[in-house]
Formats: structure tokens, sequence, C-alpha cells
């Protein structure tokens, strides 16, 4: 399940570099993580790296996206072969 920046965020700047598959960045309010390319650090973490980080626990998994430990793995290795 990739996962979602609330609206509690703080805009601390802490999370977006942390991000191995560079799937966060600033959105119009807060920072935002695209989907289509978190893998909850699976394939380099053994922790989401972003959550670690958050000062005010404001990253949690988006129920709209929700995906298997399997189908995380694949997004990586799909990722990292491009």
């Amino acid at each position: 399940m990739a996962l979602l920046i609330t609206d509690e965020c703080i805009n601390c700047d802490v999370c977006e570099p942390e991000c191995p598959n560079d799937a966060i960045s600033q959105g119009d309010e807060t920072y935002v993580i695209n989907p289509d390319l978190c893998t909850e650090c699976v394939g380099h973490y053994e922790t989401s790296q972003c959550q670690e980080v958050c000062p005010v626990d404001c990253i949690i998994k988006d129920p709209a996206h929700e995906e298997t430990p399997e189908q995380l793995k694949a997004k990586f290795e799909r990722i990292s072969a491009g």
C-alpha cells in the first residue's frame, strides 16, 4: 500500500530527501506522495524512511492504494529497472 501525507503535515522538509524512489514532492499546501513511486521503502530499507523521520506522524498508509508486500516488491523492481 502506498503512503499518504495527511493535512497535519507541517512542511518541515525532512521526508522528501529520505525517499529512495523520489516519490515525495512539495504539493500546493503540504508534501505529497506519488503512489506510483511509493514502495514503502520495500527493496531499500526494512521500514518506511519518511515515517521514521516525520516529527508529527502525519504519514499513513493510503487506503486508496492498497498493495501487498509482493506488489510493493514488484513495483520496486519495475522502478529500479527503469
